[in-house]
């Protein structure tokens, strides 16, 4: 089937008023979104996109994890969808465009389809996983892990936030709770079109990433335990700081990341202390070491090598170490025809792109597991992202929205 021409284009600013009108719910305090999942205003946000979606001639699916599902017809009713989509919940203080895009796109897609009468064999469906951030409910993409196999929906509802709220009882609280079963929709193939969260598109002064591959991540969350005591009047010798070991561990992370360079990264993310009071020497610290590469074997050395010698680090002063993998996924290769779809349409368009790593994880990470899957990435503004100053242009959004309704009409198949 022949791929669209390049003179087809969807509308920019109809998408970029789309963002801004999303971005008013969950504002955050600085100019970006607290839209966390499950919320008030996660369900807000919820509300309005399936209007947007009903307006544009969908119709809508919810499954028991409340990944919402809005489907375009297809000329073949046999024909498998292609689907297309990301996620709209938030960072605690999170930006404007980080999964919105994806799935802002995905219906400014349809949108285009629409004006233009354009028809395909396979239905096409917009798609918004739930949880993608995993910010208020561990681990991150919950919802379309579960889609995947890789959870169990009895896990996914017992999740809890730091109030002790679970995921099963916020879903059902803000009524978003579907009646599909979850995974039982099959695909023809997922594209999902995100923002980069790093800065090598725009140092490199590409519109566009075609991603090849995704990063393989493990999450570790460790417990250095010391000996709470008077910061004044315990003598320097006798003290068993967990707040030390927390710095040694650190700088472990640090020096094993570097030394499996290039492609791999790690850091320590989230960190409790306590007792967490400036005149006492901190008892215990709870932390995640971030670690990731798109390298398997390297990805397993760097873990392997942080277990063994972590415990001995902490040992060495006095306090004890403990720690336990509470999040992963090994390295996906996307699917070739679908990566070769993503750069066909960035060819066909005259957009600047190059071959990129995700750095992030991504709900197509874990669907790429049970359907042929392509990311497409466009630039942000110095890389940043999980921030409020998070920005891109209407330029680069748009860019990225022609290449993911060229991707998925040629992967489609329009017809007429």
């Amino acid at each position: 089937m022949p791929a669209p021409g390049e003179n087809l284009r969807i509308d920019p600013a109809r998408l970029w008023d789309s963002l801004m009108e999303m971005a008013k719910i969950g504002p955050g305090v600085a100019g970006g979104n607290n839209r966390q999942t499950l919320t008030d205003a996660d369900s807000e946000g919820r509300h309005l996109f399936q209007k947007w979606c009903k307006a544009a001639g969908m119709t809508m699916g919810v499954d028991t994890m409340g990944n919402m599902f809005a489907t375009r017809a297809g000329e073949d009713p046999d024909a498998l969808p292609v689907y297309m989509g990301s996620h709209l919940d938030t960072q605690p203080t999170g930006g404007k465009y980080d999964g919105v895009l994806g799935v802002l796109g995905a219906l400014e897609a349809v949108r285009t389809m629409n004006d233009l009468g354009i028809r395909t064999k396979h239905p096409i469906v917009v798609v918004n996983w739930t949880n993608e951030e995993g910010t208020r409910f561990a681990p991150a993409m919950l919802a379309s892990g579960v889609f995947a196999g890789k959870h169990t929906q009895d896990f996914a509802y017992e999740r809890e936030d730091h109030d002790g709220k679970t995921f099963g009882d916020e879903l059902k609280r803000i009524g978003w709770v579907g009646d599909e079963q979850v995974g039982a929709r099959k695909m023809h193939a997922l594209f999902e079109l995100h923002i980069e969260q790093g800065p090598i598109l725009e140092a490199e002064g590409k519109d566009i990433g075609v991603v090849t591959h995704g990063q393989g991540l493990r999450w570790i969350e460790c417990t250095v335990t010391g000996k709470e005591s008077h910061t004044g009047s315990t003598p320097m010798h006798m003290r068993k700081n967990a707040g030390r070991g927390l710095a040694l561990v650190t700088e472990l992370v640090h020096e094993i990341a570097m030394k499996n360079q290039p492609n791999a990264v790690g850091a320590i993310g989230h960190i409790d202390v306590y007792p967490n009071s400036r005149n006492i020497i901190p008892g215990r610290v709870v932390f995640t070491v971030d670690m990731r590469t798109h390298i398997l074997p390297k990805l397993n050395a760097m873990v392997a090598e942080f277990m063994e010698r972590a415990p001995k680090l902490c040992e060495g002063i006095g306090v004890e170490f403990d720690a336990r993998i509470v999040g992963q996924f090994d390295p996906p290769a996307f699917n070739e025809g679908c990566v070769k779809a993503v750069r066909s349409a960035a060819e066909r368009l005259g957009y600047s792109h190059m071959d990129i790593v995700s750095g992030a994880g991504h709900d197509a990470c874990w669907i790429n597991d049970v359907a042929p899957t392509a990311m497409i990435m466009c630039p942000c503004v110095d890389g940043l992202s999980h921030n409020e100053a998070e920005e891109i242009s209407p330029e680069w959004a748009a860019a990225g929205t022609d290449v993911l309704l060229h991707a998925v009409l040629e992967t489609a198949e329009v017809v007429g």
